[in-house]
């Protein structure tokens, strides 16, 4: 819908999704762009947090901001969103304080967070593909509870993000035959970003990824991931139609990986300059600000926009060096629902072993 050069098409396929931009407001069009340049300088700050040795590892979402962005806003509050380990636009919009992912990936947490209290975010699954049949799972469950009431603002969906290299995985494809067979309510989001690591997508597969789903009787569609307004308009219908009962979809969304895979990746090893050079023309944040500016924008809301995202930045480094160590009786109290012997007896041998050396560990 937004060409890499910040005009809007209004032409071919484009055309039948320009009523959900129409829909939006000004304040709603500024706010993808806000959320894209803060998330993006999060990204960067928790990168550095990582080089000076604050955290174990981080993972890099840097040039896939307007897929994820795009995409969080299509979804209603009552569905249930299932991540990866890159999504952190779509967790901050979900109403994830991002502090949290810095805490998991610090070692700090067992658990990560409550989907219930983020607005039914789920938590990130670094296991590859996994996560495809636990969205789908939820969405059985969902279908299994009733027939869709037709009222969007209530009928439930779930939507999955995984990457290129997920679609490789048995788990995957696992989850389309039971999404298929069951007409789950979701959508499978997949950001391509060209890269599993250091396997190239041509290598993955010789069809185009969107393909894959069609095999299984999920209808599909591929848009452009850096374009903010294609990902929010087909993920907004896709979701909806899914919602209403019509069963699973799939959406590639075509994007790259402008950064490492993560902190302990070096992509220079497997991937040209040349290559990353010609995906930063098509940078999703530059195209859509040339869009804003044409529609009034004007320096004052753009440097607004800086001012935030280095703010935020700020206070997610203070916060980052502020965060305490916890407790590490912390990793027995949530093994069970209810007190348990076994956890109970090794809860207090380790506090025995603990004070063994003379005072607190």
């Amino acid at each position: 819908m937004l060409t890499p050069e910040g005009r809007l098409n209004t032409d071919g396929a484009a055309a039948e999704y320009l009523p959900y931009i129409d829909a939006l407001d000004d304040d709603q069009l500024r706010q993808f762009y806000r959320d894209m340049v803060v998330v993006r300088r999060f990204d960067v700050e928790a990168a550095n947090l990582q080089r000076q040795g604050e955290m174990g590892l981080w993972v890099p979402s840097m040039g896939q901001e307007a897929a994820q962005v795009g995409s969080a806003y299509a979804t209603r509050a009552q569905d249930h969103i299932f991540p990866a380990y890159r999504e952190h636009a779509i967790a901050m919009i979900r109403g994830v304080d991002l502090i949290d992912i810095i805490r998991m990936l610090r070692g700090l947490t067992h658990g990560g967070w409550d989907p219930k209290q983020r607005g039914n975010f789920h938590l990130y699954t670094l296991v590859i593909g996994s996560h495809a049949l636990h969205a789908t799972g939820f969405a059985m469950g969902i279908a299994l509870d009733g027939d869709p009431t037709g009222d969007p603002d209530k009928d439930e969906a779930t939507i999955v993000y995984f990457g290129d290299g997920a679609t490789s995985q048995g788990d995957v494809s696992e989850a389309f035959v039971f999404a298929a067979s069951y007409r789950t309510p979701q959508v499978f989001f997949l950001q391509n970003n060209h890269w599993a690591i250091s396997v190239p997508v041509s290598v993955q597969s010789r069809t185009p990824l969107y393909q894959r789903s069609e095999g299984f009787g999920i209808p599909s569609v591929q848009i452009d991931g850096n374009d903010v307004l294609a990902s929010f308009a087909v993920t907004k219908r896709n979701l909806d139609e899914a919602r209403g009962g019509t069963g699973p979809r799939l959406i590639e969304a075509l994007t790259y990986r402008m950064g490492a895979h993560t902190s302990s990746d070096d992509p220079t090893k497997y991937r040209s300059d040349a290559e990353v050079a010609s995906w930063a023309e098509r940078d999703p944040i530059s195209r859509y600000e040339t869009w804003l500016r044409s529609l009034g924008a004007t320096d004052n809301f753009f440097e607004n926009v800086k001012t935030e995202a280095e703010d935020f930045a700020a206070d997610i480094r203070r916060r980052t060096l502020e965060l305490p160590t916890p407790d590490p009786a912390l990793m027995f109290d949530h093994v069970y629902s209810e007190p348990h012997p076994v956890t109970e007896e090794q809860k207090a041998w380790l506090a025995d072993y603990e004070q063994s050396y003379g005072g607190d560990a």
